[in-house]
C-alpha cells in the first residue's frame, strides 16, 4: 500500500487555516485519511468570521509579500479552484497607507522592497493623494503608499466555508469536538486527545487553532508564543461616498474601508490595556470616542458626522516574538506541523500556508514557495523575523 494512502492526518482547528490545509492536501494528491477537529462548527467566534477580511501586499517581510501575491492569484481564480459556487465578493480597491512627514524615507524604502518582490505599489506625495482623495485632510502626511492592484477585501466567512465544502467533497472528515491534549513519543505526536475521552491516532498532526494554539500546545511542554489579543471593529454610516475608496491606514493607527454603502474601521488599544483575551469578545467600546472617532474626524472631516451601527470584537493570534506566522514542522516532534500565529494576516495567507503544509507532508519539502524562514527553529532559538507593517 502507498504510504500516503495509509497515513492519517489530523488537523486541529477547522476554520480557514485548517480547511485550506485539508483542501490543499487533497489538491496535492494526498489520498490517506484526513480528519479535521473543530470545537465549534457554527464558527461564531472564530477569528476568520470576525475579521475585516482584507488582503495586502504592503509588508516588510519579503516572504509575506510572496504569500499575499499567491493569495491574490487564488482569490481572483477562486471559482476554478474551490467550485463555481464559491462567492467571496472580492473587491480590489487597494490599500492607502499614509506616512508622516518624518517617515518618508522609511516608507519609501518599504515601497522599493515591495516593488522588488513584484507588488504593484506606488508612492504618492501629498498633492497626488489630495487629487485622488479630496475628502482627506493631509495635515502631517508626507507620503502615501497605494496598492494599484492586488490589494482589497472579500467575504472571509464565504472563503472559509467554500474551502471547507471543497475539502469535504474530497473525502475530508470534519468532527465537532474539543481537543484537550496530545499523545507523544520522543519523535512525534501519536494521537490527538479529545475532551470526550476519545483519542484520534495520527501519522501527522497539524496545529491550526489560531489564537488558542499557544495555550493548547503548552499542555505538552511546547512554548509557542501565540496568544489571543482582542481587536474591535466599528460599523457605521457617514455622508461620504465609499465607492472606489481604498482601505485607508492612517498615521494615527486607525484603519477604515467601505463596506457596501457603509464603512468599517478600527484602531488598536493602548498597549497598557492590550491583554490576552481568551474568551473575552466584548468590544472595546470606549475606543470609539477616545481614539477612533477623533482620529477619523481629523483625517476625514466629513466623517465627523457618523452614526454607529454595530461593533464587534474578534481575536488576533498574535505571535509575540515577531508578528509573523509559524509554519512547518517542530524540530523534535517532526510530524507536528504548525500553521498558526499569523498575527492578523492569516485570512489572506491561508491559501499559501495550506499549500506549503500540504507540500511538506506529501513530499518532505516546500515546492512552490520556501516557507522555512517562518519555521519553528526561529521560535526555539529566539531569532525573530520581525514584521513591522502590522495593521
Amino acid at each position: 500500500m502507498n504510504k500516503k494512502t495509509a497515513e492519517h492526518v489530523v488537523i486541529v482547528g477547522g476554520a480557514i487555516l485548517g480547511s485550506f490545509c485539508a483542501w490543499s492536501l487533497r489538491d496535492q494528491g494526498f489520498s490517506g485519511q484526513i480528519t479535521v477537529v473543530e470545537k465549534d462548527s457554527s464558527y461564531r467566534y472564530c477569528s476568520t468570521a470576525l475579521s475585516a477580511a482584507c488582503i495586502r501586499l504592503q509588508f516588510a517581510t519579503p516572504l509575506n509579500i510572496q504569500m499575499s501575491l499567491y493569495g491574490v492569484e487564488f482569490l481572483r481564480d477562486v471559482k476554478s479552484r474551490l467550485g463555481q459556487d464559491a462567492e467571496i465578493d472580492y473587491v480590489e480597491d487597494g490599500y492607502l497607507i499614509l506616512g508622516s512627514e518624518k517617515s518618508v524615507e522609511q516608507r519609501r524604502a518599504l515601497i522599493e522592497l515591495q516593488r522588488a518582490q513584484g507588488a504593484d505599489i506606488v508612492e504618492l506625495n501629498p498633492a497626488e493623494i489630495a487629487n485622488r482623495y479630496p475628502m482627506l485632510d493631509l495635515d502631517g502626511v508626507g507620503i502615501g503608499a497605494y496598492g494599484q492592484s492586488g490589494e482589497g477585501w472579500f467575504d472571509a466567512y464565504s472563503l472559509m466555508t467554500s474551502a471547507r465544502k471543497a475539502a469535504r467533497a474530497s473525502d475530508v472528515t470534519y468532527i465537532e469536538a474539543e481537543v484537550n491534549s496530545f499523545d507523544t513519543t520522543s519523535e512525534g505526536v501519536t494521537g490527538v486527545v479529545l475532551a470526550d475521552g476519545r483519542t484520534l491516532d495520527c501519522d501527522w498532526c497539524i496545529l491550526a487553532t489560531g489564537a488558542w494554539s499557544g495555550g493548547l500546545i503548552h499542555n505538552i511542554g511546547i512554548e509557542l508564543p501565540v496568544v489571543p489579543r482582542k481587536r474591535t471593529v466599528f460599523s457605521f454610516k457617514s455622508p461620504v461616498e465609499g465607492i472606489g475608496m481604498p482601505m485607508i491606514v492612517d498615521t494615527s493607527g486607525f484603519w477604515l474601508r467601505p463596506e457596501g454603502h457603509e464603512f468599517i474601521g478600527g484602531i488598536y488599544p493602548d498597549p497598557t490595556e492590550d491583554f490576552d483575551a481568551h474568551d473575552d469578545f466584548e468590544p472595546h467600546h470606549h475606543l470609539l470616542e477616545s481614539e477612533f472617532w477623533p482620529a477619523l474626524a481629523t483625517r476625514v472631516p466629513a466623517m465627523e458626522e457618523m452614526r454607529l451601527l454595530s461593533s464587534w470584537a474578534g481575536h488576533y493570534e498574535i505571535n509575540t516574538l515577531d508578528h509573523n506566522a509559524v509554519i512547518g514542522p517542530h524540530s523534535d516532534l517532526k510530524n507536528l506541523i504548525f500553521a498558526t500565529g499569523f498575527s492578523g494576516h492569516g485570512v489572506m495567507h491561508a491559501p499559501a500556508a495550506g499549500r506549503g503544509v500540504a507540500e511538506w507532508i506529501t513530499t518532505g519539502q516546500y515546492q512552490s514557495l520556501d516557507l522555512s524562514p517562518l519555521g519553528w527553529d526561529r521560535i526555539a532559538n529566539n531569532r525573530p523575523l520581525v514584521e513591522s507593517v502590522v495593521i
